[in-house]
């Protein structure tokens, strides 16, 4: 209660509105009012996170807030449900008490409110409190004052995960990059850094070369260190970092990706009593780039038993849990090219090779490609300022991992005649 404007018994009125949507097959929307209050919610596992209001509020704002909430517990309890608030309900109150005031957020990282709420003293000091104060005050709440470092240094990792769907043929249907920059700041003082990407309106609007080397990034979303007035005025990503590590932006590439880095193709032969696999795994990147802990999961009917595997590279596994086997390649080298076979015995006879095509789900592969992008994005530079004048190291590192990559087998052959099959 942190405007006593709304009463306790409209947060009563909450679970029998949501029951009341299920059995009238309603959308749970995270926002709706009844009766004047407003109510704004979203839900973790078994437990709604849920915040009233009786004025025009900022919805967003109030759903962002209570994400906040849930990553601030998440961070201090660990796991969040029922039980672990019942046994934490002092701290969770404290947290509260200094993430909001009289309906403002104030400090919402985890790093800062830690310093001075821990989980073993439920009573904050009278020093903490003071600090707690020049905290939320300060215009950079999620970063305190005084740190010192004798190498000052910057990590910074741009991860791409590539979503992929690959017809039968090897053609692309759909394919999406989702991107994040993660960094990690070991830095003295109060620092400005300033990130300045190979990105397509920057480089236009500043008119230097190397346009054909730009990309346009959508659906940008920063950390709340960033000066966003600044990068909306000249496209420059200027902030002041949290200590440690923290996630500073993520975006999206819809580019049209015209082949797929690593391209698998299988055919399943059905022998009534024994299915036979032939699979093979194309690099289609750069021959300089490597892919780490390649795996690729090659569904197989959900009865299917007594693996045998022949492969020249890496391992197989049969993974009954997932009704598939895995084929692991621990490095797969930019345009190589392997194959393995695998049988199986079924329990029962299957006559119609058709039907088992049918239920086949396309196969799905794991990897990651250290210091390589997809979509080609570049840092062209990292500048570190502070009133000091040190030099701040940076180190930059790129990875393009698998997100929902999935490849749609081939057509099956027709039944023919039993052949043998030797264990490897």
């Amino acid at each position: 209660m942190y405007r006593d404007d709304v009463p306790a018994s409209a947060l009563e009125q909450f679970i029998p509105i949501v029951y009341e949507m299920e059995e009238e097959n309603q959308q749970i929307v995270p926002c709706f009012t009844r009766d004047g209050v407003n109510y704004m919610h979203l839900k973790h596992s078994n437990l709604y996170l849920l915040a009233v209001s009786r004025r025009n509020t900022n919805a967003m704002e109030v759903l962002i807030f209570l994400n906040k909430l849930k990553e601030v517990l998440v961070e201090y309890f660990k796991s969040l449900e029922e039980e672990s608030i019942r046994d934490n309900f002092v701290v969770i109150y404290e947290l509260m008490d200094e993430m909001m005031d009289f309906g403002y957020p104030q400090a919402t990282e985890s790093k800062i409110l830690q310093e001075y709420i821990t989980q073993e003293y439920h009573a904050l000091e009278i020093q903490q409190q003071a600090k707690s104060l020049a905290q939320v005050t300060n215009a950079v709440s999620w970063r305190s004052e005084g740190l010192k470092y004798s190498r000052n240094e910057v990590f910074l990792d741009v991860i791409e995960s590539v979503n992929m769907l690959v017809n039968t043929s090897g053609s692309v249907v759909r394919s999406e990059i989702l991107g994040k920059v993660q960094m990690k700041c070991y830095l003295s003082g109060m620092p400005e850094l300033r990130l300045g990407l190979n990105d397509k309106v920057a480089i236009e609007g500043s008119g230097r070369s190397g346009q054909k080397e730009a990309i346009e990034m959508e659906d940008v979303r920063f950390h709340q260190c960033v000066r966003l007035a600044r990068f909306e005025s000249d496209r420059t990503i200027s902030f002041i970092p949290p200590d440690g590590e923290f996630s500073l932006m993520s975006y999206r590439i819809s580019t049209h990706i015209e082949k797929p880095l690593i391209w698998v193709e299988a055919s399943m032969h059905n022998f009534g009593t024994r299915i036979e696999f032939s699979v093979k795994v194309m690099a289609q990147f750069k021959r300089r780039s490597t892919a780490n802990n390649v795996e690729i999961i090659v569904p197989v009917p959900e009865d299917a038993d007594t693996p045998k595997f022949k492969v020249p590279i890496g391992s197989a596994s049969y993974a009954p849990e997932k009704s598939a086997f895995v084929w692991k390649i621990k490095k797969l080298a930019g345009g190589k090219d392997y194959s393995m076979s695998a049988s199986l015995n079924l329990p029962t006879i299957r006559q119609d090779a058709d039907a088992v095509q049918v239920q086949r789900p396309p196969i799905s592969v794991i990897f990651e490609i250290p210091y390589f992008t997809v979509s080609g994005i570049k840092v062209r530079y990292l500048k570190t300022v502070e009133k000091s004048g040190y030099q701040a190291v940076p180190w930059v590192r790129y990875i393009t991992q698998n997100g929902d990559y999935s490849l749609r087998t081939g057509s099956l052959a027709q039944p023919r005649r039993d052949e043998g099959f030797e264990d490897q």
